[in-house]
Formats: C-alpha cells, sequence, structure tokens
C-alpha cells in the first residue's frame, strides 16, 4: 500500500504483472483498491435495497443510492483534476526509437528471447487473476467457502481473507515457480528455492494482515452505519496515506536489509548533489538485492520523515557516474514530491472504490448468495472486485507513470548536463534487467510503467540537441 517510484521497472523488462486477488506487491500502492462495503446479515442495511411491492427499491434506498452516486461523481472528477494537474503530460519527447542504434544485433535477439520466454507465463497469469477474481464475483464459491466457517462475525472475516488468499495463492504457486525458473534460466535471480518461497510467504503475510484489517473495520462500520461508505472511503483514504508513510520503516526491511552508503567519493558526490538540487537527503541507502537477483535499480519511497532514497547494491557495481545519474533520476522524484502526489491520488481512489462497492454490491449479492457487505460470507465477492478495480485502474496507473518517470529523466539531465552518461546508464540497466526493448501494444498498454530504453535514449538526445550538447 505504499507507492514508490523505480529507477526501471520493479522487475525484469517492461513487464508488471498485476495478478494477485488481494491488494498485490507490498511496493506498488497508491492502488484504488479500497476496503468499501455495507450492509449487515439479515438487515437492509447500508443502501442495500430493500424491496416494497413488487420487489422495487423502496424510497430511502433509491435516496441512498443518489447519493453515493453524487459523492463518487464528486470523487471521480477530483482525482481527474488532481491527476490532471500533477501529471507532466508535455514532456521532453525524443524521435523514433530505434534499438537497433544502440544495442548490438545479440542483446536485442537476448531481449526477445526473454520476451517470448516469459509472455505465457505473465499472460497466464493475467488471465487467472481474472478467472479467480470472476468466480468471486460471480458465483456463489467465495461465499460456500466461508460458510463453513464457525465463530463471530469478526473471527468469520478473518478466516475468510486467510483462506481465499491461501487457495489463491496456492492455485498461483506452480505460475510463480515457472517464472522463476525462467529468471534463473536467464541469469536474472540468484535465489534459492527457500529464499524465494520465504519472500513469497512474506509477501503474502503482509497482503492478508492488511486486507484482514480492512475488512474487519468494513463489516463492522456496515453493521452500524447505514450510510457505510462514508467513513469506508475516509478510513480507505486514510489507510492508503498511512501504509505509505510508514512502509518505508515498517514493511521494507522484511524483505531487504539496508546499509548507509559507505563513506566515500560517491556517497560525498551524491549528497553533494542533493543539496545543490535543492533536495534534502539525510542518508543514500544501499540494499542488499544481490541476494535474490542480478537487476539493477533504484527507488525513492515514503514521504516527509521516512522519504528514502534506496539504490541495490547491485547498481554499485556500474561506474560512478552512472550511479550518480540514477540517483538524479530518484532526486527528481523526491523533487517533484511523485510518492506524495501518487499517494494522494492513490487515497482518493482508494475512498472513490468504497463508494463504488456501495452502488454494484446489489447485483454481485445477488449472484453470490449473500446478504449483504455486512454477512461475513461476502468476503470472496468484495476481494473478487478489488482485484478486478485494480486491473481496469492499471493502464491508467501505467500511463501516468511513464509521465513521472519520463519528467524524472528529464530532471537528471537538467542536474548533471551528461546525456552521454544517461544513455551508458540506459543500456546498461537494459542489458542487465533485459528489457524489452520493442514491447507490443499491449504490453506497452498493461504492463509498461516505464517508457522503454530506446525511448528514454531517444529522448537524451532530444535533449542534447536543446541544449546544445554534442548529440551522443
Amino acid at each position: 500500500m505504499s507507492e514508490r517510484h523505480d529507477t526501471d521497472d520493479a522487475g525484469p523488462g517492461t513487464r508488471k504483472p498485476r495478478t494477485e486477488v488481494s491488494t498485490g506487491d507490498p511496493t506498488a500502492v497508491g492502488d484504488a483498491r479500497s476496503p468499501g462495503g455495507g450492509g449487515d446479515g439479515g438487515r437492509a442495511v447500508g443502501g442495500d435495497r430493500r424491496a416494497g411491492k413488487g420487489g422495487a427499491p423502496d424510497a430511502d434506498g433509491r435516496r441512498l443510492r443518489r447519493e453515493a452516486a453524487v459523492a463518487a461523481v464528486a470523487l471521480g472528477v477530483v482525482i481527474l483534476a488532481v491527476a490532471a494537474f500533477a501529471t507532466p503530460w508535455r514532456v521532453l519527447a525524443g524521435g523514433p526509437p530505434d534499438p537497433a542504434r544502440d544495442f548490438t544485433a545479440a542483446q536485442i535477439a537476448r531481449a526477445q528471447a526473454f520476451d517470448a520466454a516469459t509472455t505465457l507465463p505473465s499472460y497466464l497469469s493475467l488471465a487467472l487473476s481474472i478467472i479467480i477474481a470472476g468466480l468471486l464475483v460471480a458465483t456463489p464459491i467465495g461465499a460456500k467457502a466461508v460458510g463453513w466457517l464457525r465463530g463471530p462475525w469478526w473471527l468469520r472475516v478473518i478466516l475468510g481473507v486467510v483462506v481465499i488468499t491461501a487457495l489463491t495463492e496456492l492455485i498461483r504457486w506452480p505460475l510463480g515457480m515457472w517464472f522463476e525458473t525462467l529468471l534463473r534460466a536467464f541469469g536474472l535471480s540468484t535465489q534459492d528455492w527457500a529464499s524465494w518461497a520465504g519472500d513469497r510467504l512474506k509477501n503474502m503475510g503482509v497482503q492478508t494482515a492488511i486486507l484482514c484489517l480492512m475488512l474487519v473495520v468494513l463489516v463492522a462500520l456496515a453493521r452500524k452505519v447505514r450510510r457505510w461508505w462514508i467513513p469506508a472511503a475516509v478510513g480507505a483514504f486514510a489507510l492508503t496515506v498511512v501504509a505509505s508513510f510508514v512502509y518505508p520503516v515498517l514493511f521494507e526491511p522484511l524483505f531487504n536489509d539496508f546499509r548507509s552508503m559507505p563513506q566515500g567519493p560517491l556517497r560525498t558526490n551524491l549528497l553533494a548533489m542533493a543539496e545543490r538540487d535543492g533536495v534534502p537527503v539525510k542518508d543514500v541507502l544501499v540494499a542488499d538485492a544481490s541476494r535474490r537477483t542480478t537487476a539493477l535499480n533504484a527507488y525513492v519511497s515514503g514521504f516527509g520523515a521516512t522519504r528514502r532514497i534506496v539504490v541495490y547494491d547491485t547498481l554499485l557495481k556500474a561506474p560512478q557516474p552512472e550511479v550518480e545519474l540514477v540517483v538524479a533520476h530518484e532526486l527528481g522524484h523526491a523533487k517533484d514530491n511523485d510518492v506524495l502526489t501518487g499517494t494522494l491520488i492513490g487515497g482518493l481512489g482508494a475512498g472513490l472504490g468504497a463508494v463504488l462497492l456501495f452502488l454494484v454490491f446489489d447485483p454481485v449479492r445477488r449472484r453470490t448468495g449473500v446478504t449483504s457487505i455486512a454477512d461475513p460470507r461476502a468476503v470472496g465477492a468484495v476481494l473478487g472486485l478489488m482485484t478486478l478495480g485494480s486491473l481496469l485502474l492499471g493502464p491508467a496507473e501505467n500511463l501516468v507513470s511513464r509521465r513521472v518517470e519520463a519528467r524524472a529523466d528529464v530532471h537528471a539531465l537538467d542536474l548533471t548536463r551528461d546525456p552521454a552518461t544517461f544513455i551508458k546508464m540506459q543500456k546498461r540497466l537494459a542489458v542487465t534487467n533485459i528489457s524489452d526493448l520493442s514491447p507490443d501494444a499491449v504490453e506497452y498498454v498493461l504492463y509498461a510503467s516505464h517508457p522503454t530504453s530506446p525511448e528514454r535514449i531517444a529522448m537524451a538526445r532530444a535533449w542534447a540537441k536543446l541544449n546544445g550538447i554534442p548529440v551522443p
């Protein structure tokens, strides 16, 4: 549930699969997946339709839905306005990207081979997520699974989240092993199976804990408050902001060990560059990423007192000027408050999700055989709706992310005025991470959170020409 901006993709290539039925990758927050819900057991609460004669919804139910619809429209307008204002739609663009100009035939062939090998498991994973979410939303399978559980309502909600998340992970486990095998075959993964499984289980544990908190609060609100979508929306916004703030210090250490960059010329230059850029940075941290990957990356996460710039220890093997350019890119994210803006948009989106859940749950309730969202058996349907909402929002999130990353690239060039080193750095990232140099249109829309390496290189050449610097 935290917003994070990377120098490169979250993984190799341009693929960033959004395939979890729960909250997804804990580093990829700012989702609009919300804890909305409503209703209670057999009572008609929270805007569930209460039938009058002929089964028509009564006037009170229609009024509640109108209020929620107005709130949804208002929130949607605010989100669009904030996103439109904060997103750098006009970023310096280069000419047509040409991989053959900067990459050898062997490098291009390797990238194509990796893309071909990972396309099938990536699309199967996406299809599996849609199928599982569809079954939870359109059939009583989730309600029946939770119906076997016993105990007070809050315990049944928690157990329901745990059971459905565990079953989903069990179904997805073989695909995860397949993808990990491919990463090893191409030299990208350095993990053994025990380490891989441990990371995956920790990730699932974080997701499950957050989901349990969200849904217990949701059901509690639905059992007590008729217009439950109002406090649910406020709570969803607050949870997104708090999670983004605490994630660097609370959750990131579960997956990596961090240390201050050692004293030396590189650390001195980086801190001096941050001071020159007017970005307050108390420290630059190094993550022990080499214990799981050979990929190069850096990122900025958190904001305010928890803002941190982190570089992978694998990146430190690159020449110092290239590392400085990577950090200059991250300073661009920090200077433009990209994490804070992304968190704000994500929090508003989460609030909108709560209101939309109120509006759409009635037909879902009938299909799944639950009385209302306050029924613990509705846990599966809520999880399914959250997943579908996240998948639908993915392309829009990627569109905004690509613009934000392009702005950070321009910032790095403005700060260092070294397009030649920028291009060397982009080539190193692309070759080491086996990035997709020419993704097809579908992959670009679905998975590309960053411009492609050839696009970024073309932009650097355009910047050099614009600033009167010899074009590399």
